[in-house]
């Protein structure tokens, strides 16, 4: 809870310094939350792939995640479980999109910040290279949610409810 919550405090911070404020396209809407919440349908169809599949590269990739993810969540309750995801989605969601997507996106084209945003979201999930290249692609969908709906609770929705269901998951095996 402490290192995603710290990363809403990184956040604020880069934003500072970069002259773009985290959470300056951030708007509570019903509308908001609603689209974020069905954007998270089709991660979870993936997780499902990803847990039912036989690839020999994914099959591998869930016993890595459990073997090295899995411990830290050991014996987490569902609020600890609901509050991790809730930071998780606010603070990279905050860093990733709200930051460093919008910073880049004005010195850039819009979708080359996309890109570059997401190659880094990517990177800073490194547990091994698929689950990296795989993070890379969820940060793309994030921030292309992120840019067509114009409001950062969309995917800090998306983000944090995927990420109860995979983490409540991940405690169940």
């Amino acid at each position: 809870m402490l290192a995603e919550g710290g990363l809403v405090l990184a956040a604020l911070g880069l934003g500072r310094w970069w002259n773009a404020a985290p959470f300056a396209r951030f708007e509570w809407t019903w509308g908001g939350l609603a689209a974020g919440i069905a954007a998270t349908a089709p991660l979870l169809v993936g997780l499902g792939w990803c847990l039912r599949t036989r690839w020999p590269l994914m099959v591998r990739l869930i016993e890595v995640v459990e073997e090295r993810i899995g411990p830290w969540f050991a014996g987490a309750s569902r609020v600890q479980l609901a509050l991790v995801a809730l930071l998780a989605g606010m603070g990279e969601e905050a860093l990733f999109r709200g930051v460093l997507q919008d910073a880049l996106a004005g010195r850039m084209p819009g979708w080359a910040a996309l890109l570059l945003a997401s190659l880094v979201f990517g990177a800073a999930h490194w547990v091994t290279a698929t689950y990296a290249a795989l993070a890379g692609l969820v940060g793309l969908y994030l921030g292309a949610l992120y840019a067509i709906s114009g409001n950062l609770l969309a995917p800090i929705a998306t983000h944090a409810l995927y990420d109860l269901v995979a983490l409540a998951i991940l405690v169940r095996r």
